[in-house]
C-alpha cells in the first residue's frame, strides 16, 4: 500500500459536507482521524464502493448511507444530507466503482456534480493523487507500491444557487496541476532520460519507411554520441535542423542535445519570409540537413552552403574506430556512465531542450522554447493517459510539428516502443502500406491527412490500429463516420498547442463498464477535443474581458496552466504580457468544459468577428455554407470565411470561394442572396450572412492542411480595398 501525505488540516470543518475526487483506504483513515470518528459516508445504491474501501469502513463500523440519488430530487438529497449533519456527523460523498480513462482527475460522475449544483450546501473539496518517480507512476489511478499518495483538504466553497459542480471540477484540476508541477522528476534532464531509455531498450528499432532499413536504438544513441563531439566543437548555442522524421533527423536531434546545443526544428514547408524570421529570432548561424533532402526541396530558401552542415559529410568525416567504439559503448556501458561522459545533467528543468516556431497562420511565426521540464511533463501526462506497452507508432508528422516531435518521436523513444518513420505525411498510399506491413497500432495525423489515407485504404488497412489520434484542425463528423463505417476505426480527436509541448486533451476509446455499477465517466465524447490531461488546469473568462472569470461550463476564452505550458515567446516581452495573467496562458481558443471534463471548442478568437456587438464564428458560417452548396468536406478546400473592417458594424464577413461557378462577378448578388436565405432557413441570424464574395483560384493553406488565415484575410482586403491591411490605396 502506498504512503500518504496529508495537507490542509486547517481547512477541516466539523460537521461539514465533503466531496473527494477519489477515495482510497489511506484517505479514509486520514479523514477518520481528522474528523475524530464523527463522520459518515453517502453513496448511491447503484454505485458500490471500491471493495477495499468498503471492507475498511465496515471493519471500523463507519456508517455508509446508501441513498437513491437517481430517483430522488436535489431538494430531497439536500434535506437528507442536512439531517445527517444535524446529528453531529460530517458527511463525505463516497465515489464508487466505475469505468473511466486512465489518469482521470476525478472518479465522480457528472450526475453527482449536478446534484452538488442544486443542493446549495457549502462543500469542502478533497483532492487525492498518486505520484511516483517514473513516467508511468507520476500520476496513477490507484495506489502502487512505488507511488505516494498526496491528500489535500481544500478551502470550503460557499453555497451558490448554481456552479458548485464546475467549481469543484476546477479546484480539483488546479490542485492536480500544482501537485504534479512540484514533482522532482520534472526537474531532471530529458537528455539523460533519452540516454537511459535508448540504452535500456537498445534492441528496439526505428524503421525507415523510405528504405525499409531498421536501426536499433543503441546504434542511434552511439552515432549521436559521435556526432555530438563534432557539433560541440562549433560552440553554438543553437543549431537549426532541416530534416524529416527518420533515423537521420533523430540522430541529429539527439546529437545536439548531447552537445549542449538547442536544436531548432525548421519548418521547411514555410515561406522565405517566415524562414528568414525564424533564423533571425533564433539567432541561427548553422543548419544541419542532408543533400538528398535538399534535392527534394528545390524551392526552399536554403541558406548559403558555408552555413550548411550536411549529414553525409559528418558521417564521412567521423573516424570509423570512434564510431564503432561509441556504438559499442551505447550498447554495453551503463547508461549513468554515458550520461556522465556527456554531461547530460548540465541542462535540465527550465533549460531549453528544443525550439519550435508556431505555424504563423495569423502572422509572423513566434519562437517557443520547449524546456526539459515542459517535455518531461507532457510525456508523463501522456503516459498516464495512454497505455503504450505494446504500441508500434507511425512517425510521419514533421519534426517541426510539436505533436510529431513529442508524441510521435520522443514519447516512443522514452517508452522504448518501435517507430516506423516516413518523411511525407501527404503520401497517403505509402502510409497505408506501411501500416499494413508493420502492423502499426498508433497513428497521429491531421484530419486532412487522415482523409487522404482513408481514400486509399482497404477495409483491413487499419486492422491493427488501437489509437488513431487526430488534431490541429476540427474533425468533421462525416470523416469520423466514414472511418468507422469503412474501416471500423474510431478517430480520436485531441487538442494541443506548440506552447504546451503540445498535448492538452484527447478522446480515447471507452473502457469496459464495471459490472454492478450504474455509473461511468465516458472516455470519448463526439464533437469535443476530449478530457484534459492530468496536471493541466483550465480557466474560462469573458471573451471581452480577460479579468472576468466565468464558470468553466460557460463559453468563453480558454486559459491553461500546467508544468507543460511555456513561459513566453522568445524575445517578445510585450506580446507575452498580453497572453499571460498570473501564470495562466491565454490560448486564443473559445470553448467550455462539461462536468465530465470534456472540452468543447467553438473556434479561435481570431476566427470570430465582432459584428454589431455580437461574436460571429467563421467556422460556424463555413460549415453552414458547406451544407448549403452540398460541398464534400473530402474535396479540396473550396470556401473560407474571414472578416474585414466595417465602419458601421465594426467588422463584416467575406466569403472566399474557389467554386468555379462563383468566379462570374455577375453572380455575386445571386450567390450571397442564396446564402442569406438558406442561413435564415436554418435559424441562423442575419449577422452570419457574408456581405461580400471574393472569387479565388484556391483557398490558401499551410503545410499542415490548415487554412492560412492571414493570407485569406489579406486576399479579402486586397480584393475589396486594394491593400492587404484593409486601407484603400
Amino acid at each position: 500500500m502506498s504512503a500518504i501525505s496529508v495537507h490542509g488540516q486547517e481547512n477541516v470543518i466539523a460537521p461539514g459536507f465533503y466531496m473527494p475526487n477519489r477515495l482510497s483506504v489511506q484517505a479514509c483513515k486520514a479523514l477518520n482521524y481528522l474528523l475524530q470518528g464523527r463522520l459518515c459516508y453517502i453513496t448511491d445504491k447503484a454505485f458500490p464502493p471500491q471493495p477495499k474501501v468498503e471492507e475498511y469502513l465496515l471493519s471500523k463500523k463507519v456508517f455508509i448511507d446508501r441513498f437513491d440519488f437517481q430517483h430522488s430530487t436535489p431538494l430531497a438529497a439536500r434535506e437528507h444530507v442536512h439531517a445527517l449533519m444535524r446529528s453531529g456527523r460530517s458527511v463525505i460523498f463516497l465515489p464508487g466503482q466505475l469505468s473511466r480513462v486512465r489518469g482521470s482527475v476525478t472518479e465522480v460522475p457528472s450526475l453527482f456534480l449536478e446534484y452538488a449544483d442544486a443542493m446549495n450546501i457549502p462543500v469542502v473539496p478533497l483532492f487525492s493523487g498518486y505520484y511516483g518517480t517514473t513516467f508511468d507512476t507520476l500520476y496513477r489511478d490507484m495506489p502502487e507500491s512505488d507511488s505516494h499518495e498526496e491528500f489535500y483538504v481544500l478551502p470550503r466553497l460557499s453555497a451558490m444557487t448554481q456552479g458548485m459542480g464546475a467549481r469543484l471540477l476546477m479546484v480539483w484540476l488546479e490542485k492536480g496541476m500544482e501537485v504534479l508541477s512540484d514533482q522532482p522528476l520534472l526537474q531532471e534532464s530529458l537528455t539523460s532520460h533519452l540516454v537511459h531509455s535508448l540504452h535500456k531498450y537498445g534492441r528496439e528499432e526505428m524503421i525507415d519507411g523510405m528504405t525499409g532499413a531498421t536501426v536499433p536504438y543503441y546504434k542511434i544513441l552511439g552515432v549521436a554520441m559521435t556526432v555530438s563531439k563534432h557539433l560541440r566543437r562549433r560552440g553554438e548555442k543553437r543549431i537549426g535542423i532541416i530534416l524529416p522524421p527518420g533515423p537521420g533527423g533523430t540522430i541529429c536531434l539527439l546529437a545536439c542535445m548531447l552537445a549542449g546545443i538547442t536544436p531548432v526544428m525548421i519548418n521547411y514547408a514555410t515561406s522565405r519570409a517566415s524562414f528568414e524570421s525564424t533564423v533571425r529570432q533564433a539567432e541561427l548561424k548553422y543548419f544541419i540537413t542532408a543533400h538528398r533532402f535538399m534535392e527534394k526541396l528545390p524551392n526552399f530558401a536554403w541558406p548559403p552552403k558555408e552555413r550548411l552542415i550536411l549529414v553525409e559529410n559528418i558521417l564521412k568525416s567521423l573516424p570509423k574506430l570512434a564510431l564503432i567504439t561509441n556504438v559499442m559503448m551505447a550498447r554495453f556501458m551503463p547508461a549513468r556512465l554515458l550520461c556522465k561522459m556527456h554531461g547530460t545533467s548540465a541542462r535540465h528543468g527550465e533549460d531549453e531542450a528544443v525550439m519550435l516556431f508556431t505555424a504563423g497562420s495569423t502572422g509572423e511565426p513566434k519562437g517557443v522554447a520547449l524546456t526539459h521540464r515542459m517535455i518531461m511533463a507532457n510525456i508523463a501526462q501522456s503516459c498516464c493517459r495512454l497505455s503504450l506497452d505494446k504500441e508500434r507508432i507511425l512517425g510521419s508528422l514533421p519534426l517541426f510539428h510539436s505533436f510529431g516531435l513529442t508524441i510521435a518521436l520522443l514519447l516512443p523513444l522514452i517508452k522504448g516502443r518501435p517507430i516506423c518513420t516516413y518523411p511525407n505525411p501527404t503520401e497517403a498510399r505509402t502510409l497505408c502500406e506501411l501500416i499494413e506491413k508493420y502492423k502499426l497500432t498508433m497513428l497521429c495525423a491531421t484530419p486532412a491527412f487522415a482523409r487522404a489515407m482513408l481514400r486509399r485504404a482497404a477495409a483491413y488497412t487499419f486492422a491493427t490500429v488501437r489509437y488513431f489520434i487526430v488534431g490541429a484542425e476540427c474533425l468533421q463528423a462525416d470523416l469520423e463516420k466514414e472511418f468507422m463505417t469503412r474501416c471500423g476505426v474510431q478517430l480520436l480527436e485531441g487538442y494541443g498547442l506548440t506552447e504546451a509541448a503540445p498535448v492538452c486533451s484527447v478522446n480515447l476509446p471507452d473502457e469496459p463498464r464495471v459490472p454492478g455499477s450504474a455509473f461511468f465517466i465516458p472516455s470519448i465524447m463526439p464533437r469535443t477535443i476530449g478530457q484534459l490531461l492530468p496536471g493541466i488546469a483550465i480557466r474560462v473568462t469573458d471573451m471581452d474581458d480577460d479579468d472576468k472569470v466565468i464558470p468553466i461550463t460557460q463559453r468563453g476564452m480558454i486559459w491553461l496552466k500546467g508544468p507543460n505550458i511555456f513561459r513566453g515567446y522568445v524575445n517578445k516581452p510585450e506580446f507575452n504580457d498580453s497572453v499571460f495573467r498570473d501564470g495562466w496562458f491565454k490560448t486564443g481558443d473559445i470553448g467550455q468544459v462539461d462536468l465530465n471534463g470534456f472540452v468543447t471548442l467553438a473556434g479561435r478568437l481570431s476566427r470570430f468577428s465582432k459584428i454589431g456587438g455580437e461574436m460571429v464564428p467563421h467556422e460556424g458560417v463555413e460549415n453552414a455554407i458547406i451544407d448549403i452548396f452540398k460541398l464534400s468536406t473530402g474535396d479540396e478546400l473550396k470556401i473560407s470565411v474571414t472578416g474585414v473592417m466595417d465602419e458601421q458594424k465594426g467588422e463584416t464577413l467575406v466569403l472566399l470561394s474557389a467554386i468555379p461557378e462563383h468566379a462570374d462577378p455577375n453572380k455575386e448578388r445571386e450567390v450571397l442572396g442564396t446564402v442569406r436565405a438558406e442561413l435564415a432557413k436554418r435559424g441562423l441570424p442575419n449577422l452570419w450572412a457574408p456581405r461580400y464574395l471574393v472569387a479565388v483560384s484556391a483557398i490558401p493553406v499551410l503545410a499542415s492542411g490548415k487554412q492560412d488565415l492571414q493570407r485569406c484575410r489579406d486576399l479579402a482586403n486586397e480584393a475589396l480595398f486594394g491593400s492587404a491591411n484593409g486601407e484603400p490605396m
